[in-house]
């Protein structure tokens, strides 16, 4: 390295950090310009989707095992069968019991689904019992194939 600084140095004064700027603004573009490309997902809502709140034993019993795998941590999970679409999300252990789980929103976007959903603790004056609880909400609705994106 000293025998190539003393080489352009030799060239003329300034021109081998000359030379080291501009190699370094050339490195930088190519890793700022070739990095990961972004696609912007279409979140405008094309449409509400009709869908069913399941009872948890409705669920399909594949399904139901990977809720059963999984409910012990927040979860979002989804499943697909003889043309449905299940769609499960859980918020892992909660401290007693009172708790359930609100789907705020189902909507389809040009990209895909989008489902919004709430942990809903204990009403004031409810009572409730020192027992860990799994809330979590399975809904049913028509296949789409799209992905499901959950806020």
């Amino acid at each position: 390295m000293k025998r190539m600084r003393e080489r352009y140095e030799a060239a003329g004064k300034g021109s081998f950090r000359h030379i080291l700027f501009r190699s370094a603004c050339a490195l930088l573009c190519v890793c700022v310009l070739s990095g990961c490309a972004v696609r912007r997902q279409k979140t405008q809502k094309i449409r509400d989707i009709e869908f069913t709140v399941l009872d948890k034993e409705a669920a399909p019993p594949e399904f139901k095992l990977l809720i059963e795998e999984n409910k012990t941590v927040p979860f979002k999970l989804t499943y697909a069968d003889q043309g449905k679409l299940y769609i499960a999300e859980g918020y892992g252990a909660q401290p007693t019991t009172g708790y359930s789980v609100e789907v705020n929103g189902l909507y389809e976007t040009q990209d895909a689904v989008y489902i919004h959903t709430n942990l809903l603790g204990p009403e004031k004056g409810e009572e409730t019992k020192e027992i860990t609880t799994f809330p979590y909400v399975v809904i049913q609705l028509e296949y789409i194939e799209k992905d499901v994106m959950f806020d």
